[in-house]
């Protein structure tokens, strides 16, 4: 009887924190790209500065957070976690950690483009913040939270059989 009220609450857990995260994803989305407007934009109004050390540093530094975002994600989703998570947490505590690690890899990618947009400040070549802005884009887009592959983590890895108040057998 319980198991069958928690999967309508964890339904209804499921499409509020997906709302939000694909929300908060397609807002940092939008962000970027107004970046890279701004720096289109400001071309005119920055002067070039030559700068070899901040070039190579800017460059890195999109490089190392482009994929250690990458990285972070697929850390975080790796199957043994996500089933550790879900046989201890249940549906909302593995929920919350799709959430949070979304949001973490998308702010990675805010991260990225605001990078790139300092060095077009500090520089006045747009191509930092063209370059930040491709590298977050392609971050978002690939952290960009799919419904399906969230009901399939939870079917999968937090099934009813496996909440930590379903009665279990000792021997």
């Amino acid at each position: 009887m319980e198991s069958s009220a928690k999967v309508p609450e964890s339904a209804n857990e499921l499409a509020r924190r997906h709302t939000a995260t694909a929300r908060t994803v397609l807002a940092l989305l939008i962000g970027v790209v107004l970046l890279c407007v701004v720096a289109y934009l400001s071309k005119k109004f920055l002067t070039q500065r030559n700068n070899p050390s901040l070039d190579m540093a800017v460059r890195i530094s999109i490089l190392i957070f482009g994929l250690s975002s990458i990285a972070l994600r697929r850390t975080r989703f790796s199957a043994m976690r996500l089933q550790d998570i879900g046989s201890l947490q249940g549906p909302v505590g593995l929920l919350a950690t799709l959430q949070r690690t979304t949001i973490q890899v998308a702010l990675l990618a805010g991260v990225v483009a605001l990078i790139g947009f300092s060095g077009t400040l500090f520089t006045g070549t747009a191509f930092y913040t063209y370059a930040g802005g491709v590298v977050a884009i392609a971050v978002l887009l690939y952290a960009y939270p799919v419904r399906r592959a969230w009901e399939a983590a939870v079917r999968r890895f937090a099934s009813s059989e496996n909440l930590p108040d379903s009665p279990t057998k000792t021997a």
